[in-house]
């Protein structure tokens, strides 16, 4: 069967009006962001080097996409049209009722949706898993650091522990069906119906982290205001509860916070093998940042040692955190990348870029392989990270 194509010109500005609400997005938040610049700290500083401003053109230009990408998106990124299978890009529905612009792939889905719509899964994955080991590697870097001894001996083993264990052999044990399907009976799954795999009892004691640490700040911050003490760690426990509960039993009583066991196990899989190198940088620079004179005159002051880790020595080490979260996400992506070309733990329909990758690399295709959109989606948001940390690596410095 014949079908009318657009041409190439046609795809690239059919493809550039897809994004309409990219560019409006992303000409508001670059014009706010230039036009304050010199109020905005850290974030203003990156807009005054060619390296930054690229960094955060790239990295504004997926978020945003992740937000719209109901609107970009031409088709639904599992809907399958038996005649659009291994379409060449630019085909046109028969019915005229779109455009598979990159072409369809061996399922005949649209590759360009499923490369927007894989933009959201990383979105989702990524950044909160780097985000969650770096409160992890904080919570157990700081007083590994500032106490030292037994406690720096402890949590130090338990950092090699995990460091020696093989990345690639731990991601595989964590989203192998064997392992996350194997439940064990106990009264909780009796009471709540809910079968306790090892990744989902890895998610019970790795999710308090953020609560604790939430608690710890809250506390040695407003301990001498008890309106405020009071207000904010109700709150903590209430609403950190509430996403706990969601997240890890699936219990939520509003049926809001919910995650699929699937992305719970690539979630706590990228947790597990990036809290220990954050413990690393933090114990170092507890280390040196603990004989300070500043810190010394908070010791003399009567401050906890919670309260000096956490407001006195931490902020002070943010600049090289913040560095290596950005590169952090860039790992995470790669590592949800490679998880998705091999299969594991993701859903097969599932449209992240790396199960697009594997689906497409089974074609073989005279013009523009199908892989080709998702592999430089991937390397496109990489390389903005990489750029974003080589601009606050600079601007920590100057600081």
């Amino acid at each position: 069967m014949q079908f009318d194509t657009i041409g190439w010109f046609g795809i690239v500005l059919g493809v550039f009006g897809r994004f309409w609400p990219v560019w409006i997005a992303m000409t508001i938040w670059l014009s706010l962001s230039f036009g304050f610049r010199n109020k905005l700290g850290l974030y203003g500083d990156l807009f005054k080097t060619g390296v930054g401003t690229a960094g955060v053109v790239i990295c504004v230009f997926w978020l945003s996409t992740a937000a719209f990408a109901p609107v970009i998106a031409p088709f639904d990124p599992i809907n399958q049209v038996a005649v659009m299978k291994h379409a060449l890009p630019g085909t046109v529905m028969p019915d005229g009722s779109g455009i598979y612009y990159f072409g369809g792939d061996m399922l005949a889905r649209d590759v360009f949706s499923r490369m927007v719509y894989g933009c959201r899964i990383v979105m989702v994955i990524a950044p909160f898993a780097t985000a969650c080991a770096l409160i992890m590697g904080i919570g157990l870097g700081l007083p590994a650091g500032y106490y030292g001894g037994r406690i720096d001996s402890l949590l130090s083993f338990l950092a090699n522990l995990v460091l020696a264990f093989p990345v690639i052999l731990l991601f595989y044990l964590l989203v192998t069906p064997e392992i996350r399907q194997l439940s064990f009976d106990n009264w909780l799954s009796e009471v709540t119906g809910i079968g306790v795999s090892i990744p989902r009892l890895l998610a019970a004691f790795i999710f308090l982290f953020p609560i604790i640490f939430s608690l710890a700040l809250f506390h040695t911050r407003f301990e001498g205001r008890p309106g405020w003490h009071h207000l904010l760690i109700g709150l903590t426990i209430l609403i950190g509860g509430w996403i706990y509960a969601g997240l890890v039993f699936d219990a939520d009583p509003l049926g809001i916070m919910h995650i699929s066991p699937n992305l719970l196990n690539i979630f706590i899989a990228m947790m597990l093998s990036s809290w220990p190198g954050v413990f690393r940088i933090v114990r170092g620079l507890v280390m040196d940042i603990k004989t300070r004179d500043y810190v010394a005159a908070a010791q003399t002051r009567g401050e906890s040692p919670w309260y000096i880790m956490i407001w006195e020595i931490l902020p002070n080490a943010r600049g090289p955190l913040i560095v290596d979260g950005c590169l952090r996400v860039g790992y995470a992506t790669i590592a949800l990348g490679a998880l998705g070309y091999f299969g594991l733990g993701v859903p097969p329909d599932s449209p992240d870029w790396g199960t697009a990758i594997k689906d497409a690399s089974q074609l073989l295709r005279a013009y523009v392989h199908p892989a080709l959109p998702p592999a430089i989606a991937l390397m496109s948001f990489v390389l903005g990270l990489s750029l974003l940390a080589d601009a606050l690596r600079e601007q920590s410095l100057k600081d």
